[in-house]
């Protein structure tokens, strides 16, 4: 096949390597509806400036209308032989309305088209992802409120810490989630700029009006300088990046479902929904959709190193090498929709057992801080000194084999006579955790006015995006 739809300067097709290297409408098909939104826009901005007439504006119009349709009843033929979307979608145009098709690409390059396409998509993409995080941190925010006294061991370094809340520690990737959200919304403001009418990198000498097509298309303005407006890709990359810190979050998460469904742990239980058994070993139940949440968090950092490889050697404006940002971006923010639906199934499945965590919530003397805190408190030692008396006694209970709730007065006052009976006070777990009243801090109290609090601001966020 000759090059027909852009080729006058060319008498052969390509080879068919040439072909297969080229073409990209197996992946770049998916940017059809926003492809059509832009040359909808576009053909109205000719009419309205005067450059298109308005019978070939309304030819064009309908034509589009019609191919949006079939790609949407899924009778529209895809040809690799006219290279990407945006051809075949100009090759049906003509077969439909004839010359007038061709008049479409006045004011533009593929350049341009490509650079609003992605534009949209990714903005559409960051919209839903936005929806999706909020579900996930609703589910997290619930079960907060539900388990905001359930005792369980906080760690650091994987070692026994202090004793926390199930719930606190459902908040923490709340927060994280919540920052995951400002990250993609700062992005999608960064992205809100229009390339079309930038055309091929040097702008057009038609008269046209990019502010039209602009605000046509939901964008806040159009880009300042045509150069850069073809060359960027900088909205894919910052895309990219708030997704893979938000797919590390959820890979955090999905390790500690894993081990928390360890018959070590046994801190938790899934059901058959979001768990699976082994073809050899039938006591198996493997957390399979927390592993493959954590595994696939690589697929998405992949992608953002990728797009960084491809752009970081190219010159001002344009290069093929840039149609190497479709597939990676595509991949890696469909597959991080896929792993928050995935997680937020598991959050609500997921059922605490509350009698397990508490049993090891006093673990490896989680409550030694709070024994030197009151050394601090009611002694008035300076914290280093409560914490050189708190080591000892904590060595002594490690040297007989008990808990330090299980020392005698008699006991620890060998190690600092003015400790009274008023210490027992402070060494049970759930004293523990109630003392924490700091903000942020893990009392029950803080976990149940925090849970509540999100809880309203995600209906609310939620009632804001239905209406």
């Amino acid at each position: 096949m000759s090059n027909r739809m852009w080729g006058g300067r060319f008498e052969s097709g390509p080879a068919e390597i040439m072909e297969e290297i080229n073409a990209s409408i197996d992946f770049d098909k998916r940017l059809a509806t926003q492809d059509i939104r832009g040359s909808l826009a576009h053909a109205a901005m000719l009419g309205k400036t005067g450059i298109l007439s308005q019978e070939d504006v309304a030819a064009i119009e309908g034509g589009l209308k019609t191919i949006a349709a079939e790609i949407e009843a899924g009778t529209f033929t895809f040809s690799r032989a006219l290279e990407d979307i945006h051809m075949n979608i100009e090759s049906r145009l003509r077969d439909l309305i004839g010359p007038a098709a061709g008049r479409l690409h006045t004011a533009r390059s593929r350049n341009d088209q490509v650079a609003t396409d992605m534009r949209l998509w990714v903005r559409d993409t960051v919209d839903a992802l936005d929806a999706q995080i909020a579900d996930l941190q609703e589910a997290l925010a619930t079960k907060a409120a539900e388990f905001a006294a359930a005792v369980m061991p906080g760690f650091t370094h994987l070692q026994s810490a202090q004793p926390v809340t199930f719930g606190h520690h459902c908040l923490a990737y709340v927060e994280m989630l919540a920052r995951d959200r400002g990250r993609l919304r700062d992005a999608r403001a960064r992205l809100n700029e229009c390339p079309l009418g930038a055309a091929a990198l040097a702008g057009t000498s038609f008269p046209i009006d990019r502010h039209m097509t602009a605000q046509a298309l939901g964008f806040d303005r159009p880009t300042a300088n045509s150069l850069d407006s073809v060359s960027d890709r900088d909205f894919a990359l910052e895309t990219l990046s708030a997704a893979a810190i938000c797919a590390m979050h959820l890979s955090r998460l999905a390790e500690e479902i894993t081990l928390w469904m360890t018959p070590q742990f046994a801190f938790i239980k899934l059901s058959d929904k979001f768990t699976t058994g082994s073809s050899i070993m039938p006591q198996k139940r493997n957390p399979d959709a927390a592993e493959l949440v954590r595994g696939k968090a690589g697929r998405v950092l992949g992608a953002l190193q990728g797009l960084l490889v491809v752009m970081k050697g190219l010159p001002l404006t344009y290069s093929k090498d840039m149609q190497e940002d479709k597939e990676g971006v595509f991949d890696a923010l469909q597959t991080l929709s896929l792993c928050l639906a995935a997680m937020a199934g598991m959050i609500r499945d997921l059922e605490p057992d509350t009698k397990a965590m508490k049993k090891w919530a006093g673990a490896g003397f989680s409550t030694a801080t709070d024994l030197a805190d009151w050394l601090v408190r009611v002694l008035a030692l300076p914290f280093r000194d409560a914490h050189h008396v708190t080591g000892r006694l904590v060595g002594l209970a490690a040297s007989k084999g008990v808990g330090l709730e299980k020392l005698t007065l008699s006991e620890m006052q060998e190690v600092e006579p003015r400790i009274t009976q008023e210490i027992f006070g402070v060494l049970g777990v759930e004293k523990s955790v109630r003392s924490r009243v700091s903000h942020g801090g893990t009392a029950p109290a803080n976990v149940k006015r925090e849970a509540r609090r999100w809880l309203a601001r995600l209906a609310k966020e939620a009632e804001k995006r239905r209406g």
